[in-house]
């Protein structure tokens, strides 16, 4: 069964940082590229990052400069690092693969205040 669960979200204030975790399980890891999007109340997905199995990421001009990602595929892991947090930053943070069909986690809320 294909899992992915996230942690490390929370409240900060703008300015702040947070780390974001997934974890995932049930899948070939190492061969797909993992990304993370995340939704604000009332607004549409957006793409936020995504690491590719051979390492290479992208990044939404939204984050660019301020968030990093990495992958640490003895453990399974995938980690948003998001430095500068903006309130506009707020929202709902999902990770998620795909393979015929896409697979996210349950999310994890990060509130930034002004």
């Amino acid at each position: 069964e294909v899992q992915l669960v996230e942690s490390g979200g929370g409240s900060v204030q703008a300015g702040g940082s947070l780390r974001l975790s997934c974890v995932a399980s049930g899948f070939s890891f190492d061969d797909y590229a993992i990304g993370w999007f995340r939704q604000a109340p009332g607004k549409g997905r957006e793409g936020v990052s995504c690491i590719a199995s051979d390492g290479k990421t992208y990044f939404a001009d939204s984050v660019k400069g301020r968030f990093t990602i990495s992958r640490d595929n003895a453990k399974n892991m995938v980690f948003l690092q998001m430095n500068s947090l903006k309130p506009e930053d707020t929202a709902v943070y999902y990770c998620y693969y795909r393979h015929d069909t896409e697979y996210r986690g349950q999310g994890t809320q990060v509130t930034v205040s002004s």
